[in-house]
């Protein structure tokens, strides 16, 4: 399992908040789901993380569809920690990280793997029907935005399947504790924790 050196160096440039180790070992949990069926990602930002996912779906023979609005989640809007000014708009005023998504798949020759969905996560989940092998959450950290976006997908992923979940922080101290609070559901519901890289947990359905 491992990423071609254009799309390790693409993923590595990208704009993103996925330290190397993190990144990583998304790809070889996405190698694992992927055995069992296509692999999912809700909140793709710029594409950091779709690189990581996209190479293991390649290597699996498979399809990552990345499910985003491309506006921002509120972390990451004006005056606050994460925000970057160079994916706003200057026509609307507004985030759009669209662009930057999309240039990032294609530098990394992934574009006949990773499917973009444009689409706020419960609208498009609403209407989903296909199981997939693998679900990574990394989208609004907000409360009640981390859990809807696990309750709406969670049951999509298969036997076998894997959970991952970024930005799991036990102490508040570290991080907000939506991801965490997510996490704590996930092995309530069933789901038996793998690994855990940095603020990476991945869990076994």
């Amino acid at each position: 399992m491992s990423l071609t050196d254009r799309e390790l160096t693409v993923a590595r440039d990208a704009k993103g908040f996925m330290p190397d180790d993190e990144g990583l070992a998304l790809h070889a949990a996405g190698c694992d789901g992927g055995r069992i069926g296509p692999l999912l990602e809700i909140g793709s930002y710029c594409g950091k993380s779709g690189v990581y996912l996209g190479a293991a779906a390649r290597e699996c023979g498979t399809v990552l569809f990345t499910i985003d609005h491309h506006r921002g989640s509120e972390e990451n809007q004006a005056e606050w920690e994460h925000h970057d000014p160079e994916v706003v708009d200057s026509r609307t005023g507004r985030m759009d990280t669209l662009p930057f998504f999309r240039r990032t798949v294609e530098a990394a020759g992934l574009e006949s793997v990773v499917v973009g969905v444009l689409g706020d996560s419960p609208t498009v989940g609403r209407y989903w029907t296909s199981p997939v092998g693998f679900l990574f959450i990394d989208g609004g950290h907000a409360e009640a935005v981390a859990m809807a976006d696990y309750t709406t997908w969670a049951n999509h992923v298969l036997a076998g399947g894997v959970l991952a979940i970024h930005d799991v922080f036990e102490r508040p101290e570290q991080g907000g504790q939506a991801p965490f609070h997510v996490w704590q559901r996930a092995v309530a519901d069933g789901f038996t924790p793998l690994a855990t890289t940095g603020s990476l947990r991945t869990l076994r359905r």
